[in-house]
């Protein structure tokens, strides 16, 4: 279920993923795959990895998988280093199960045409930590949903 959606301005955040094009389709599968293989490396690197991300670069579902990182590294060729945009997004925080997060993307989506808005087409989803109350209320698991804005539409 999809809170309000809200306007703010998120300072840009350091990323270490893998790169991967997907249908719609396949994406229940990839990114849960994906999001294993950079906390695998992460984990082996010693390095403190925070949230899980997902950042959607097209509509042809290019997509950067990975995690939150506060610190440098060395790529491996698979895992490479990335940066989620700063700057105004509408966002929006999906509370439940992840095959009806497309519910809270149509939403956001709306606001922003309500509000003369226009997205760049970057979008992005930051995962919860995952709880072991969410095994037995998956109602609660908690997915932000973020689109990059530009300027008021002309």
């Amino acid at each position: 279920m999809p809170s309000a959606v809200r306007r703010l301005n998120v300072e840009p955040t350091a990323l270490a993923v893998v790169r991967r094009r997907a249908q719609s389709s396949e994406l229940g599968t990839v990114v849960p795959r994906c999001c294993g293989i950079v906390w695998d490396f992460a984990r082996s690197h010693g390095m403190k990895a925070g949230r899980h991300v997902a950042v959607y670069l097209n509509t042809a579902i290019d997509v950067e998988i990975g995690v939150e990182l506060n610190e440098p590294f060395v790529s491996d060729g698979a895992v490479v280093p990335s940066t989620l945009p700063g700057g105004p997004v509408a966002t929006a925080v999906h509370l439940g199960p992840y095959h009806l997060l497309g519910d809270t993307h149509k939403q956001v989506l709306a606001w922003i045409e309500t509000h003369d808005l226009r997205a760049t087409g970057i979008c992005w989803e930051i995962y919860g930590h995952w709880r072991v109350e969410w095994d037995q209320d998956p109602s609660q698991i908690r997915t932000d949903v973020f689109y990059q804005l530009t300027y008021p539409r002309t």
